[in-house]
């Protein structure tokens, strides 16, 4: 009995001091994954502009009206004040100045306090937008001509005082909400987001997997086309879509001259600019995003060596004497494939798409670097750059953005709920 005692003493300790070393690393995946996404949530629910990132402050310069010229003389200073902010009032404002020696205070100021060489006055609050002159005369004497009659700078005073900051207030409102999920660009946004999401993961993966059955077998070269393979992937994005933009460009792009020489376009097509193209297919024409099918091709392009080199891990992990086993019994080329292969790649293809779905469903830089979110092509991500910034409205850029999120979390609800059990993940 007590040698259990002591062994469950024992790893209660164990426990504590594993918890206490696992401490910073909790504390450092809360700072960079959670605060951010906390961050977030909390911003979305606030009406913050772009403008309210800096607290609203009063602000202050300081003028020499008049200079004096001998001891007994005036000097005259004008402090110019105002509020930064339009709409939000500043209370407890405060103006400190340290002066010059040699001089006093001539003026009658309630407000204003002077022990030399400190001055120091109360101003109260402000409305918003106020502004306000502090004019105040000082007699200057032998001491201020012997220190070099020095004029304070414009920048000498610090002026201070306290505002409400909409960050970090309570005040919550649901308009960022209303106003995303109400307007006119939300779902055409989603829906052209769900298209390029899925057929950008599904064209990304059926190409890693073609490419991994090419490079399955051995032959020469095949070094190099491996390297070649993974060139869209390592290759810098903003280098691979301007070079996408210059050969698809109607005018001077080599897609379009090439397709007109061989009579394969009749006349140049803006694959970047244009939102659909009808393709006349069994006498009915079909209208096709074409912007958006040219960046989905762009995403797959871009992405499938991701996809290839986990399907080829995959590949040269199958045992060769399934495949042997298989010959013997008479089964094809397609029917190894669709039942010895297939089956092994369940797993690594699902993983992909989780992964490959979450990253394509939040990328911003490749369609924003391809077209800008026009001709068809705006994805939220998208909505979240141009409420955020273009519309100065970070609140509704926020909104989207958890919006996004609730997006994905139903996504990979749905994942793990229905299709990782369903493939034994």
């Amino acid at each position: 009995m007590r040698a259990s005692t002591k062994s469950g003493t024992l790893a209660a300790r164990e426990a504590r001091l594993a918890f206490w070393m696992l401490a910073p690393t909790f504390a450092i995946v809360f700072a960079i994954v959670l605060f951010p996404v906390l961050a977030n949530f909390w911003i979305s629910f606030k009406a913050v502009k772009l403008a309210d990132l800096r607290a609203p402050q009063p602000l202050v310069q300081v003028r020499v009206q008049q200079t004096p010229a001998a001891p007994g003389d005036t000097l005259t200073l004008r402090y110019q004040m105002r509020n930064s902010s339009q709409t939000v009032a500043v209370d407890h404002v405060m103006l400190f100045d340290t002066l010059p020696p040699g001089l006093g205070l001539l003026t009658t100021e309630p407000r204003c306090a002077y022990e030399a060489p400190r001055l120091q006055c109360a101003l109260g609050a402000w409305q918003g937008g106020e502004r306000a002159n502090l004019d105040l005369d000082f007699r200057a004497d032998g001491a201020y001509f012997a220190a070099g009659a020095p004029v304070p700078p414009r920048d000498s005073a610090d002026i201070r005082g306290r505002a409400p900051n909409v960050l970090t207030n309570l005040v919550f409102t649901l308009e960022n909400f209303r106003r995303v999920l109400t307007g006119p660009d939300f779902w055409p946004a989603l829906r052209v987001t769900l298209w390029y999401t899925v057929f950008g993961t599904l064209a990304s993966i059926l190409l890693g997997l073609f490419a991994a059955q090419l490079l399955n077998v051995p032959f020469p070269g095949k070094g190099v086309l491996r390297g070649l393979f993974l060139f869209p992937y390592v290759a810098p994005v903003i280098a691979v879509a301007f070079t996408w933009a210059f050969l698809l460009d109607p005018l001077s792009g080599s897609v379009n001259a090439l397709g007109q020489r061989f009579g394969i376009l009749g006349s140049a097509v803006g694959f970047l600019s244009q939102r659909h193209v009808d393709l006349e297919v069994l006498g009915m024409h079909l209208p096709i995003p074409l912007a958006l099918t040219t960046v989905i091709a762009f995403e797959a392009w871009r992405y499938f060596p991701f996809a290839f080199l986990f399907i080829l891990a995959r590949f040269q992990a199958i045992p060769r004497d399934m495949y042997e086993a298989a010959e013997v019994d008479g089964a094809s080329t397609f029917q190894q494939f669709w039942y010895i292969t297939l089956p092994q790649l369940v797993g690594i293809i699902s993983t992909l798409f989780l992964l490959r779905f979450i990253w394509t469903f939040n990328k911003f830089d490749d369609i924003f670097l391809l077209t800008g979110g026009n001709a068809g092509t705006r994805t939220l991500t998208v909505n979240v750059y141009e409420q955020a910034f273009a519309i100065s409205n970070i609140g509704a850029g926020a909104a989207v953005a958890v919006v996004i999120f609730g997006c994905l979390l139903l996504f990979s609800a749905f994942f793990f709920r229905f299709i990782s059990r369903e493939e034994g993940l």
